[in-house]
């Protein structure tokens, strides 16, 4: 059987899906608790509202720490990686080893599972990635320093709320204090 919860996170109502002791879908916030249901429904018809098992409610602890502004790694949660596709399974693979605050290109990503070149199918894979958030999809950046996109509720303007919540750098080009001596950077 499958069921779902949502939770309250510091920037809206989340969601997660399990079956037995996998997760197979998270849900990023939503404008209200009546939006996430609605695409929960859409998602997940066969699952029903249940009150969360000891993993679930262990990994919507650390989703509401990560989404507080605590860097939290979320790679060792269980999710059902079996379901996806080969190519998407090894764009998930690399995406959960981004860190918390850093992030990749779709082109690095690309390079990593040794298909240079494959960048818009990185972004279509990420695109469909039912785990977001613990799948870091919105750690994953275009060229340049640029957004891409984001398929979640509130598209990019989610996605950039969670890099600065994580306190992500964008770009390889050194902040305005980057260059400064230690002593001298702002606290």
């Amino acid at each position: 059987m499958q069921h779902f919860v949502l939770f309250d996170t510091a920037i809206g109502p989340c969601a997660l899906a399990w079956q037995g002791e996998r997760i197979i879908g998270a849900q990023l916030p939503e404008r209200d608790e009546e939006t996430a249901r609605r695409r929960l429904a859409r998602r997940f018809p066969e699952a029903s509202e249940a009150a969360p098992v000891a993993f679930i409610t262990s990994a919507m602890d650390e989703i509401r720490a990560l989404l507080q502004g605590e860097p939290r790694d979320l790679a060792h949660l269980p999710i059902d990686l079996d379901s996806a596709p080969a190519f998407n399974r090894r764009v998930y693979d690399v995406a959960l080893t981004i860190p918390p605050g850093e992030t990749l290109t779709y082109g690095e990503v690309a390079a990593r599972i040794g298909e240079p070149g494959a960048a818009r199918a990185v972004g279509v894979a990420l695109g469909s990635n039912p785990w977001p958030i613990i799948v870091p999809c919105h750690r994953v950046l275009a060229a340049g320093g640029k957004t891409g996109g984001f398929s979640a509720d509130g598209g990019v303007e989610t996605k950039l709320r969670m890099l600065t919540i994580e306190k992500a750098r964008t770009s390889a080009e050194p902040s305005l204090f980057g260059a400064l001596p230690l002593e001298a950077r702002r606290r």
